[in-house]
Order: structure tokens, then C-alpha cells, then sequence
């Protein structure tokens, strides 16, 4: 025989347990963003290759070589942002089951990102 009492206490538990589970899903989406935006970054460097190897030969050789920049630009902005926006939803949640990636993580696929990122670039430009 339940009484009201445990019915309720039995409520109360799921009720917490499936906010818990909402938290760590968005725990995990954050991380998924962030992959999501680092994959965004590399196709900007991707652009910036493929549009120094398709007009590469177009004078003054300035042009592709800036034009390649601007993209180059763009992924260390969204690394940047990606780095940043990922850490502040991380700090702000907290995780219950799930095993979520620290901060210094992030920030150190977004370093190591951007460095590629500043390596191509150069290499462009002495392309």
C-alpha cells in the first residue's frame, strides 16, 4: 500500500533526476557546438587553401593572398569564439552522469586550431 507521502517523495525524484539528465544533455551539446565551430574553422582555412591554389597565379599576387587571409581571419575568430562560448556554458552547468570536458580542453584544441591556422596562413603568403 503507497501513501500519498511516498508517491510524492517518488515524484519529486524523477522530477529531479530528469532535470539532471536535461543538464548533462546540454553539457554534451555544448561540446557538440564546439566541435561544430571548430569544424567551421577548418573549412575556412580549407577555403583559404583552395582559393590561393585556384587563383594563385593572379597578379598582383597580393590579391589571392589576401582574399586567402580574410578566411584565414575568419576561422581564429571563430576558434576564438568557439573557445570562449563553449567555456562560459561549460561553467555554467553542472554534470550528473555525464563526463563532461574541462575548459582548459577547449582552450587547448582552440590554441592549437588557431596556431595551425596562423602556420597556414603564413605559408600562403610565401606561396
Amino acid at each position: 500500500m503507497h501513501n500519498g507521502t511516498d508517491d510524492q517523495d517518488r515524484k519529486t525524484d524523477w522530477a529531479e533526476n530528469r532535470t539532471d539528465w536535461a543538464e548533462d544533455r546540454t553539457v554534451l551539446a555544448n561540446e557538440r557546438t564546439f566541435a561544430g565551430w571548430m569544424r567551421t574553422g577548418m573549412a575556412a582555412i580549407a577555403i583559404a587553401v583552395g582559393l590561393r591554389a585556384v587563383f594563385g597565379a593572379a597578379e598582383p599576387t597580393w590579391v589571392p593572398k589576401t582574399v586567402a587571409s580574410v578566411f584565414i581571419l575568419a576561422a581564429l575568430i571563430i576558434f576564438f569564439a568557439a573557445w570562449r562560448n563553449s567555456g562560459k556554458a561549460q561553467r555554467r552547468l553542472d554534470t550528473h552522469d555525464a563526463n563532461e570536458q574541462s575548459t582548459a580542453t577547449f582552450g587547448l584544441l582552440a590554441a592549437i586550431f588557431s596556431l595551425g591556422a596562423l602556420v597556414t596562413g603564413a605559408i600562403l603568403w610565401t606561396l
